[in-house]
């Protein structure tokens, strides 16, 4: 573990400094209120999973990485391609099985990456040989770390998996430091009948056992090889169309699985930068484009589909008075 990267973590309790104890490193002491974190697998174990214990089945179950989607999709995501990150300080604010942390990783930069379920043990492993990165199991709702500090956040379809996607969001908009840059991707509010098709079949999905769900989301996994479904049933009853099986079966109960599932329109997490006190927020456009995509995408029909903003924290000496 990296004990650059260890300075950065917080008292879950008092927000004090922590101190390693054992050779090698078991536990995280506060210097403050003695309180004591575990570390297990070199993970610290600054909380426990409340409410995300379906990603930790999902990411630990499928192999999604791709190196040269993840690539293009981070770039998307984020409007910064991975190679520019070598040397900066980056938060992956819900980093799941840990991809796009292993891609920033391995392009240089120094890299904390937090997840509150189970899937930090995969992350863990495909992020193995890479020093200058820690995997810790945290809260986004109450998080840890150092305020300030980094120099890109990025969250990835997480926070909108949160009871409380606002103050999660705010959460982490706190810790990017003066001249970064924060990047937020959220599933997009579609239409009324579309939101109240979408409510009724979860409140029937997240109360299967897996042993019937997992099933049921490679049943649609075969139903996304089908373009005219693609085109026409998908927009009324979410299910991916990714040309990888693994993928696609993934998507599903990435979408069918997880407790909590909020939808928001970008004007909403405009807001949010703006009141967190960002500057130059900007929307970033999804990668498939196409006039009838454009439309649809435009007119919030895209089941699935994301607003994707990014900002920046202004500089101390740009908001100092002349």
């Amino acid at each position: 573990m990296s004990r650059e990267l260890l300075s950065l973590v917080r008292c879950p309790r008092c927000r004090g400094d922590l101190i390693l104890e054992g050779d090698p490193p078991q536990a995280l002491a506060c210097r403050s209120c003695g309180t004591v974190v575990a570390i297990r697998g070199g993970i610290p174990r600054l909380a426990g999973d409340s409410y995300a214990a379906s990603f930790g089945r999902q990411w630990n179950r499928y192999d999604v990485l791709r190196p040269e989607e993840d690539e293009a999709t981070f770039r998307v995501k984020t409007g910064i391609a991975a190679t520019e990150l070598a040397g900066r300080l980056v938060l992956d604010a819900g980093c799941g099985g840990g991809r796009y942390t292993r891609l920033v990783g391995a392009h240089g930069a120094h890299v904390v990456a937090v997840d509150l379920s189970t899937a930090v043990e995969k992350a863990a492993a495909l992020c193995a040989g890479l020093p200058k990165v820690l995997i810790a199991q945290a809260d986004l709702l109450d998080l840890p770390l150092a305020e300030g500090a980094f120099d890109l956040v990025y969250s990835i379809g997480v926070l909108h998996h949160t009871p409380d996607p606002r103050r999660a969001f705010a959460q982490i908009a706190r810790r990017v430091k003066p001249g970064g840059r924060l990047a937020v991707w959220l599933y997009r509010r579609n239409t009324v009948p579309q939101e109240w098709i979408n409510t009724g079949i979860r409140a029937l999905t997240t109360r299967l056992p897996t042993r019937l769900l997992e099933p049921l989301c490679a049943g649609l996994g075969a139903l996304g090889s089908i373009p005219l479904l693609n085109r026409t049933l998908s927009k009324v009853v979410n299910f991916s169309s990714h040309p990888d099986w693994t993928l696609r079966v993934c998507d599903n109960f990435d979408w069918y699985a997880p407790r909590y599932q909020s939808h928001h329109t970008l004007d909403e997490l405009k807001h949010w930068f703006a009141a967190e006190g960002f500057a130059d927020i900007l929307e970033l456009p999804p990668a498939k484009r196409g006039r009838l995509y454009d439309w649809a995408y435009d007119h919030d029909l895209i089941v699935g589909s994301g607003v994707n903003v990014v900002g920046r924290r202004p500089s101390l000496e740009a908001r100092s008075p002349r």
